[in-house]
C-alpha cells in the first residue's frame, strides 16, 4: 500500500504537485483488487487509470500544488480534485 502511494506521490512531486489519498480511496482501491482478484499489479492498474489524466496534464499546468485522490475517482464517478496556486498579481493591480 505505502510503496505504491510513496511511488506515484514522488512522480506528482517531480511535477511540483503533492499527492493525497483519502483512507476512503486506499480502501475502495483495495476493495476494487479484491474484486478483480488481482494483487499488486491490479493496485498499481487501479492507482494508475484514476491517476492517467492527471500526470498527462499536469507538466502543462505549473500553478497546481495538490492532486486529491477519493472514493469517487476510484469508483469512476468523479475525477481528481486539483488544488490551485493563488496567481501572484501583476503590477499595477491593487
Amino acid at each position: 500500500k505505502n510503496a505504491l502511494v510513496k511511488q506515484y506521490s514522488k512522480l506528482l512531486e517531480m511535477e511540483g504537485a503533492e499527492l493525497e489519498i483519502t483512507p476512503t480511496a486506499l480502501h475502495a482501491i483495495a476493495k476494487k483488487a479484491l474484486a478483480r482478484k488481482t494483487g499488486a499489479r491490479g493496485l498499481r492498474s487501479i492507482l494508475e487509470h484514476a491517476l492517467l489524466d492527471v500526470m498527462f496534464e499536469l507538466p502543462s499546468e505549473s500553478n497546481v500544488w495538490k492532486v486529491r485522490i477519493n472514493e469517487e475517482t476510484i469508483n469512476n464517478t468523479g475525477k481528481p480534485e486539483l488544488f490551485y496556486r493563488e496567481k501572484a498579481k501583476a503590477s499595477g493591480e491593487n
